[in-house]
């Protein structure tokens, strides 16, 4: 529903930021608590006045905020380490210095202050909270993994040896090899191989759009042996597909780092969508939001709309419609019906003066309230407010034939508006120029895409609707 996957796609900031957040939160915590709890009573723990007037009160802002910044001057690494020696090494080690920092910034400006004991007393509560905080998170980040939220599906291409290299390494549990694709044509070599990888192989006479769907594939890694021919023709087979490919070096182990991919081989990001992270989260957040009031508003509307089609021809109201989603994944996309209840070609786009329309249905499609349903389709986590609008499967084939670059714009989520549609880019797709003007308009998207360009879009769609109906 949040598409955590694809947020923890290439790195895990955004769960390292919270981590360094809530580690600070707790620092203060501690500090307050034994600043109340000193002297009073457990009812009185909510007294801000006590917390003012105890000699803790400058002390707690202070190292809270020296320890939160520290944290921030550590280099990052790419993945939430879980290791207790890794906090001792850098957790610990930060909360000293901050600690003692602190002591010495408060002593130098404030006269009477000195060290007692109490000091110690804090320093230990204030371990205790961000031992169990270590705890707490090694916790979630375990069920994210085990749960199979956060896991990266991935698809291995290249050699067979190298290919056995990685899956037999013991690897991040982030990572899950779902399939592999491999150039082998000896059909008993070929069954011999699939006996020793354990997972299912495929080869170049396959069609890898099939593949990567079927399996959820969210990530390819190519296996680079230094075999410059042999890497052009892997890449020739999947470079077209909307699946972030990472290029890994495995001629070479180098040593444990986290950085590196199962932390021993160097890659580069070869194709990598701008969607993942903290911005990607964000976006995931306005999305949920805003769809909840763009609902609260459309149901009058719906409604309506919904008593008119029933009076003209009956039920259903809504109708089903399966379409193509982010790394090419199908999914059902929500729709008000505007067509007849009668049997026609539904693989047929419907034209300005289409004789299937509804009388109702004319004005439905007119201003794009057929639509609104799939705002669901947005709480459901299958679409964006904003992204390029998804096709259905037959027509995505058949486009794909048009240009190379066509199945990338399907990097996304897909969206109920976007950038061509603003521009103008709305309704059937009738001519290949048509489809080559909107598949533009959607990848200068994708490679320009912010937050604000999803809010600048959401506010033009409202007068694009109107200058460009239908």
């Amino acid at each position: 529903m949040l598409k955590l996957e694809k947020v923890f796609q290439n790195d895990d900031h955004i769960f390292i930021n919270l981590y360094i957040l809530i580690n600070s939160l707790f620092v203060f915590f501690s500090i307050y608590t034994f600043s109340i709890l000193e002297k009073n009573y457990f009812y009185e723990f909510s007294s801000l006045k006590i917390f003012k007037e105890s000699s803790f009160y400058e002390f707690c802002f202070l190292v809270t905020f020296i320890f939160f910044i520290s944290q921030y001057f550590f280099p990052f690494k790419k993945r939430y380490n879980k290791s207790y020696l890794y906090f001792f090494k850098t957790t610990f080690i930060y909360f000293l210095i901050s600690y003692i920092l602190s002591f010495f910034i408060i002593l130098y400006f404030i006269q009477d202050f000195f060290f007692t004991i109490k000091f110690f007393y804090i320093f230990i509560l204030s371990l205790i909270f961000l031992t169990f905080n270590k705890f707490l998170f090694n916790q979630i980040y375990e069920y994210l993994i085990h749960a199979n939220i956060i896991q990266r599906n991935i698809l291995l291409v290249g050699d067979q040896s190298f290919i056995l290299n990685v899956l037999n390494f013991k690897a991040n549990q982030i990572n899950i090899f779902k399939c592999c694709l491999t150039n082998i044509e000896d059909e008993t070599e070929l069954k011999q191989f699939k006996q020793e990888t354990r997972i299912p192989v495929f080869t170049f006479n396959e069609d890898a759009r099939i593949i990567l769907e079927y399996h959820a594939i969210g990530q390819i890694w190519i296996l680079d042996n230094g075999d410059q021919d042999q890497l052009n023709k892997y890449l020739n087979k999947i470079l077209d597909f909307p699946i972030d490919i990472l290029q890994i070096n495995i001629s070479k182990k180098l040593p444990h780092n986290e950085n590196l991919i199962n932390n021993v081989y160097e890659y580069k990001e070869y194709s990598i969508s701008r969607f993942y992270g903290a911005k990607f989260f964000m976006k995931i957040l306005l999305d949920k939001v805003l769809s909840l009031i763009f609902i609260i508003f459309a149901l009058p509307i719906m409604t309506i709309f919904s008593i008119l089609i029933y009076l003209e021809d009956g039920f259903p109201i809504f109708f089903k419609q399966e379409r193509t989603g982010w790394d090419g994944r199908r999914f059902v996309v929500y729709k008000i019906r505007s067509l007849k209840n009668i049997k026609f070609d539904k693989t047929l786009q419907v034209q300005q003066n289409d004789s299937r329309l509804l009388k109702v249905g004319r004005f439905i499609r007119k201003f794009s309230i057929d639509e609104l349903p799939q705002f669901f389709n947005v709480l459901k986590g299958d679409m964006s407010i904003v992204g390029p609008r998804p096709h259905m499967v037959l027509h995505d084939l058949s486009f794909s034939k048009i240009s190379n670059k066509y199945l990338k714009r399907s990097s996304c989520l897909p969206g109920i508006t976007g950038w061509a549609q603003v521009n103008g880019s709305r309704g059937a797709t009738p001519t290949e120029e048509v489809i080559k003007k909107r598949m533009e308009y959607d990848l200068w998207y994708l490679n320009n895409w912010s937050l604000f360009l999803d809010l600048w879009i959401i506010v033009k769609t409202f007068y694009a609707i109107i200058k460009y109906k239908g």
